[in-house]
């Protein structure tokens, strides 16, 4: 009898037992239920978006964003982009990935049907874009971005780390620190320069029509880093019209053409030449002393909303102030940054390209 009853309780402790475990399996499944798979973040629009937590697809239609995403692991996770080889040839180069992705976007519109196919996790706009709203009602995670200042440029990159997670995170601080280095660096010594006697720069996106960039851009801002003063100040924003008379009045000690597209659109760096025989330029200030410089190109535009404004800033300091800067090796800097943050060994013959302003060989 006794041993009956001993084998009837080692049953009902086995049935007991054989419960619990069901019972901690069932609370474990719902606690990764319950594990939640997106997260909230503010973007510069200053919405509210649920992002995933796990991103493997990304659309881009912010041009300077793209290399961002290369610089903070996800190069080769862009499916969608608002790019082209021709246009971003040295992105291309760097980050071959990019041939992969394909092109749905433009200024102001996307191919819905195409981004779609692609079936993107997220997808990256500039502020106000026009297709923002439209790609967020197909149910895509939405993030617009901005900036006009360095400020501005360290949130966008630790933004941008954050929602890529615990790798993007750790890229965008190196890459803060290393850009704080440099301003760092290059104000020290700026910084004590008086107003008076800092240069006259002017920044120029088109001669046909005369277009300038004002005060409240980030070209504004790597002027005054590099120890130059806004000739164009007094105007505000990109890609401003201006006359002739208003430029002489301005009488810049320093030019420099920009590398965007609206320079290059017809005929590339023969406009240099347009300008320097040009009678109006010849009368100013920075044609009669030789100080007329095309702007460097990279992955993006240095001057332009880059990541590269981190080199921006070092090439114009030792263009404006080259015996304050012989520290400044330019080429090797280029090929570090290149090698740091794209993970491309760039040669020196390639760093030279890309400081004169020309494409890659084939």
């Amino acid at each position: 009898m006794k041993r009956r009853l001993r084998c009837i309780a080692i049953a009902i402790s086995a049935i007991i037992f054989l419960l619990a475990g069901c019972s901690n399996n069932t609370n474990s499944q719902k606690t990764e239920e319950k594990k939640p798979q997106t997260k909230t973040i503010t973007d510069a629009a200053g919405k509210k978006v649920e992002v995933p937590l796990n991103i493997n697809r990304i659309g881009d239609a912010w041009q300077a964003h793209n290399e961002v995403l290369a610089m903070l692991g996800a190069g080769d996770k862009v499916v969608a982009t608002i790019l082209t080889e021709k246009a971003r040839p040295w992105l291309y180069k760097v980050n071959p990935q990019m041939n992969k992705a394909v092109t749905v976007f433009s200024t102001d519109t996307v191919n819905t049907e195409e981004l779609v196919k692609v079936k993107p996790d997220i997808v990256f706009t500039p502020l106000n874009d026009k297709s923002a709203n439209k790609i967020s009602d197909l149910g895509i995670s939405t993030v617009q971005l901005n900036f006009t200042d360095f400020k501005g440029l360290k949130e966008c990159f630790k933004l941008t780390g954050d929602i890529l997670g615990d790798e993007g995170k750790k890229r965008a601080e190196e890459y803060i620190s290393y850009l704080d280095n440099k301003l760092n660096m290059i104000t020290d010594v700026t910084s004590k320069i008086p107003k008076e006697q800092r240069p006259k720069v002017l920044h120029v996106t088109s001669l046909s029509p005369l277009t300038v960039d004002g005060s409240n851009t980030i070209i504004n801002a790597w002027i005054e880093t590099a120890g130059g003063v806004n000739a164009a100040g007094e105007v505000k924003g990109n890609n401003k019209q201006i006359s002739m008379e208003q430029m002489l009045k301005w009488n810049p000690d320093v030019v420099i053409l920009s590398s965007n597209t609206l320079m290059k659109i017809n005929n590339g760096k023969k406009i240099m030449d347009t300008l320097l025989k040009d009678p109006n330029w010849q009368q100013v200030s920075a044609v009669k002393a030789g100080k007329v410089y095309f702007n460097p190109d990279g992955a993006f535009y240095w001057d332009r909303y880059s990541a590269e404004e981190a080199l921006q800033i070092q090439w114009s300091a030792k263009t404006l102030y080259p015996d304050k800067f012989r520290n400044i090796d330019i080429v090797k800097e280029t090929r570090h940054f290149y090698k740091t943050f794209l993970n491309y060994d760039l040669s020196e013959e390639e760093a030279n390209k890309i400081i004169n302003d020309d494409p890659p060989i084939k």
